[in-house]
C-alpha cells in the first residue's frame, strides 16, 4: 500500500512519484484538504510557517511525519502532534547559502559597493583593497551549511574554524567561543533558531570580536542581538553582512537600514533558481526512509 503523504506544490507531486511507494497528494493552505488527507501519514509543510498552514499540522488524523522544505525548523515544533517526527530539507539549500556567506565577506573585503558607488559618478578611483586569503573565519554551525562553507573557504585559502553544539572531530564546542572570537577576522552565523541560539550573538559575544571584524548572520535574525549589533556598528567598531534580521522583513525606519558598514539582503541566501527542485527530492528522501521504517538522516533531534 501506498505511503500517502500531503504536498504543498503541483511541481511537487512529479519529484515525489520518481519515488517508489510514495502517493503524492497536492493541497492547498487556503483551500479545503482533499479527501487523501484522512490517509496521509506525512506532510510537506511550505517555506514560510504561515498561520494557514501552520493550522493543516493539527487537521490530519493519521499525520506521523512532518517534513520542511528548509533546513530551519523554527515556526513548526510548536504544531507538533504529539507522537509524530519532525525532518528538515539539510542538504537541500546549504550550497547555495555557502555561496551568499562567501560573496558577503568578497564583496567586504573586495570592497564592490564602493566602487558601485564611484561607478555611479563615472569616477576611477585606483586603490588597494582587502583579501578573504589567510583571514580567519570562525563557522558557528557545523551542519551541511556549516561544511559547504568550509570547504569553499579553504578553497580561497582562509582559515575556517568550526564551531557546533557540543566539541567533536575537528569542531569545537560553543562554550569554546569565549576563547575563539578574539582572534577571528570574520564570523560566520549559520544555526537554527532553537531556545539555545537565540540571542547568541548578543553584546558580550561582540565585544569579544575584534576591531574591524564581520559578522555574517545567515541564520535567523534572532540568533543575534540587533541593539547589540546596532551599538557596535554604529561606533565603527565592527561590520556586518545580513541576510536574516531581527525584526523580519525589516520596517523601513529600522536604524539598521542607515547603520555604517552594514550590508542587508532579503532572505535570499537559499532562494536561488532550482530551489524548489532540490528541497523537494531531499524531503522525497527522507520521507521514503521513513516510509520504510528507517530513521530519516535530517530527523530533527537540535544539534547543530
Amino acid at each position: 500500500m501506498a505511503f500517502t503523504v500531503l504536498v504543498p506544490s503541483a511541481d511537487a507531486v512529479p519529484v515525489f512519484r520518481e519515488v517508489e511507494g510514495l502517493r503524492p497528494v497536492q493541497y492547498d493552505v487556503a483551500a479545503p484538504l482533499p479527501p487523501e488527507a484522512a490517509d496521509a501519514e506525512a506532510l510537506v509543510v511550505p517555506i514560510w510557517p504561515t498561520e494557514s498552514a501552520r493550522a493543516v499540522v493539527g487537521r490530519l488524523p493519521r499525520l506521523r511525519l512532518v517534513q520542511t522544505l528548509t533546513a530551519g525548523v523554527d515556526g513548526w515544533r510548536d504544531v507538533l502532534p504529539e507522537g509524530a517526527v519532525l525532518s528538515c530539507a539539510r542538504g537541500a539549500h546549504g550550497g547555495s547559502t555557502a555561496e551568499w556567506a562567501m560573496t558577503a565577506l568578497l564583496t567586504v573585503y573586495r570592497q564592490f559597493p564602493s566602487f558601485l558607488a564611484l561607478q555611479a559618478e563615472r569616477r576611477w578611483e585606483h586603490r588597494q583593497v582587502d583579501t578573504l586569503q589567510g583571514k580567519r573565519v570562525l563557522v558557528i554551525g557545523s551542519g551541511d551549511l556549516g561544511n559547504q562553507l568550509r570547504r569553499r573557504l579553504a578553497a580561497f585559502d582562509a582559515v575556517p574554524t568550526m564551531v557546533g553544539r557540543a566539541a567533536r572531530d575537528g569542531v569545537h564546542g560553543v562554550d569554546a567561543l569565549p576563547e575563539l572570537l578574539p582572534a577571528q577576522d570574520a564570523v560566520v552565523v549559520v544555526v537554527p533558531l532553537t531556545d539555545e541560539t537565540r540571542g547568541l550573538v548578543d553584546a558580550e559575544f561582540l565585544a569579544r570580536m575584534p576591531d574591524g571584524a564581520i559578522l555574517v548572520n545567515a541564520a535567523r535574525g534572532p540568533v543575534v542581538d540587533t541593539d547589540a549589533l546596532l551599538a557596535e556598528l554604529t561606533r565603527g567598531r565592527l561590520r556586518a553582512v545580513l541576510d536574516v534580521t531581527d525584526p523580519e522583513p525589516l520596517p523601513a525606519d529600522h536604524p539598521l537600514w542607515t547603520a555604517p558598514g552594514v550590508i542587508i539582503t532579503p532572505h535570499v541566501g537559499g532562494n536561488s533558481r532550482g530551489q524548489e527542485v532540490r528541497a523537494f527530492r531531499v524531503a522525497a528522501e527522507q520521507i521514503a526512509a521513513f516510509a520504510a521504517g528507517r530513521t530519516p538522516d535530517n530527523l530533527v533531534t537540535g544539534a547543530y
